[in-house]
């Protein structure tokens, strides 16, 4: 219970509405024992030879106002409860978010993405349900309970005592549901989070399901979780459906003492029969507090346990820490230099990266090239400090990357990664992405907008789509060819006009001649930036400024494209490669 202390901060904005709520929660107990108090002095007034038939409706006329004053109350109790709580599950959700944004390659690597989409959905509304009804029916259940109890007593402390007998078993029954239904809804929020990572990571890989035909197999595990999910939560309904019988067994073993005792106090005349009857009425409100009692501790037990996995996030903190005095990058001009850097990812011994040294000058476009798993990616994600260097310094313009803000640094950085990824938006709106009026007023696209898109070769195929750069994109950009995701990626990473651009094997998925212009319009407008081009390609990296050759994550060769083929070593070798490579797909 002690993870719910964290949602304290969230009813601080709505302190105003919350005293109202409790006090409307007050009104309404208040005016819910009345009634019962009302229809005694009805009933024991009918013994009075004097009484007339206008005392009669009186009574009656405030009975029904009563009831009617309290239901008021009751429905502003629930509105204002009830909307706190939403509005505290919104804020918690937009922080969880926010978080997840803020954490780093290092947390998201290592964290399943249903994991977190189980959190941010089905956790919140249990968290909810704790801040909000829970608490409303505390207070609610506290007051009933002390109201009703308090008039039990004044009509016969007596009856009230046995009354009271069968319920000396509820903490012991409720503490030990509780631990139990607390351990149980922990366990299926789990086994949530494996349904749900399940479910994204096989819609989201549809194609190749269907490619390789695993549509039943596919079905077969699924139908695996969704069993498990099943059996936990039948497991859970098994424990909390026997609370409540119990809680009605007991309540009903109080019920047949009132009525067998009280009927003897009527008879022996310590008691009026407007006392009994207005005695069991109260003895009703007192049972429902021990019931909802149960419903409310479920509430807590379950709020609680997923509060705990939220918190587990919150406390999360990324790897990268940022300075307490930032220096900036305003007027960088874009030199890049890495000094002894060396690299291994968090959780592995393995270096991807072993004493790289090199520097490039404001405006070159430096290519990396080397075999597969050589750390051409890694080198240029420890460059938009994705991670940190295990050993070394990676600086822009002599500032090492470690005392620069993350986020400017990133905004001064154009990545296109090796798997383009583009939302479900407009085309206009992921390459304008950051650009603050991607649209202009009729339509156009705005000139960063449309510069960018003509670079990367793509400015006449959009023009082609009948909503043209309003045309919607299905999910990771599905209507789109392989060739146009990464040129789309390619022009929204160049019309943010960054001082670093990178393209990490960007290329790969458009033919030659198409990545000749692009190329050669790229080449035009990072005349002032600094480019980083990782391609297999021969063709993409022949007229770079140097040309880093890696191998086992070390810089083996440098120089230019004529140099390197003239020294005959790994670049050549790789260049005879692609070559022979080139001429067997011609020939099939």
């Amino acid at each position: 219970m002690g993870e719910l202390r964290a949602l304290l901060p969230y009813f601080r904005p709505y302190r105003k509405a919350l005293v109202a709520g409790l006090a409307c929660v007050f009104f309404a107990n208040v005016f819910q024992v009345a009634a019962p108090y009302l229809m005694k002095l009805a009933i024991d007034g009918l013994e009075d030879p004097n009484v007339t038939g206008r005392d009669v409706a009186v009574l009656g006329g405030l009975i029904v106002l009563a009831a009617l004053v309290g239901g008021i109350f009751r429905y502003g109790m629930r509105e204002l409860m009830n909307g706190i709580s939403r509005r505290i599950e919104a804020d918690l959700r937009n922080d969880f978010f926010q978080h997840l944004l803020r954490l780093d390659a290092t947390f998201h690597g290592g964290t399943r993405t249903g994991d977190l989409m189980s959190r941010a959905t089905n956790d919140t509304f249990a968290v909810r349900m704790a801040a909000g009804p829970a608490v409303m029916y505390t207070l609610n259940t506290a007051l009933s309970f002390v109201f009703a109890l308090s008039l039990m007593i004044w009509i016969s402390p007596r009856l009230t005592l046995f009354a009271m007998m069968p319920m000396i078993f509820l903490p012991v029954i409720v503490l030990g549901f509780g631990r139990v239904i607390h351990r149980r809804f922990e366990q299926i929020q789990e086994q949530f989070s494996s349904l749900s990572t399940f479910v994204q990571e096989s819609l989201t890989g549809v194609r190749i399901v269907r490619a390789y035909s695993q549509e039943r197999e596919q079905a077969g595990q699924f139908d695996g979780y969704n069993e498990e999910y099943r059996s936990a939560n039948m497991s859970l309904v098994r424990k909390a459906g026997a609370f409540h019988p119990l809680l009605h067994l007991i309540s009903g073993g109080a019920m047949v003492l009132v009525t067998w005792l009280g009927g003897l106090e009527v008879i022996a005349g310590r008691i009026t029969l407007g006392d009994f009857v207005a005695f069991g009425f109260y003895l009703t409100l007192l049972i429902w507090p021990m019931i909802a009692l149960g419903w409310v501790v479920n509430l807590y037990q379950r709020g609680a346990a997923s509060m705990g996995r939220l918190n587990t996030i919150f406390r999360s903190e990324p790897a990268l820490a940022v300075p307490d005095q930032p220096r900036s990058l305003a007027r960088a001009r874009g030199r890049v230099e890495f000094r002894e850097v060396a690299f291994s990812y968090p959780g592995t011994e393995r270096r991807v990266l072993e004493d790289v040294s090199f520097e490039v000058e404001p405006g070159e476009t430096v290519a990396i090239v080397g075999p597969t798993g050589s750390g051409k990616s890694t080198l240029v994600a420890l460059l938009a400090r994705l991670y940190d260097p295990s050993d070394g310094q990676v600086l822009i313009d002599g500032i090492p990357l470690t005392s620069v803000d993350p986020k400017e640094l990133r905004f001064r950085i154009g990545m296109v990664p090796q798997d383009p990824f583009l939302f479900s938006d407009t085309i206009a709106g992921n390459i304008g992405l950051g650009v603050e009026e991607p649209l202009a007023e009729d339509g156009s696209p705005a000139e960063v907008v449309r510069r960018a898109t003509e670079i990367a070769q793509l400015h006449e195929q959009v023009l082609a789509f009948p909503a043209q750069y309003d045309t919607i994109l299905g999910e990771r950009g599905i209507n789109l060819s392989g060739g146009q995701k990464q040129r789309a990626t390619l022009a929204r990473a160049l019309a943010r006009e960054p001082l670093i651009v990178i393209l990490d094997d960007a290329l790969s998925a458009v033919d030659t001649h198409t990545e000749a212009a692009i190329l050669g319009d790229l080449g035009a407008a990072t005349v002032e930036r600094t480019a980083f081009i990782i391609s297999h390609r021969v063709s993409a990296v022949m007229h770079a400024d140097q040309i880093l050759v890696l191998e086992d994550g070390r810089v083996v060769e440098r120089g230019r494209h004529a140099d390197l083929i003239a020294a005959g070593g790994t670049y050549a070798r790789l260049l005879r490669r692609q070559m022979l490579e080139e001429d067997l797909e011609v020939a099939v």
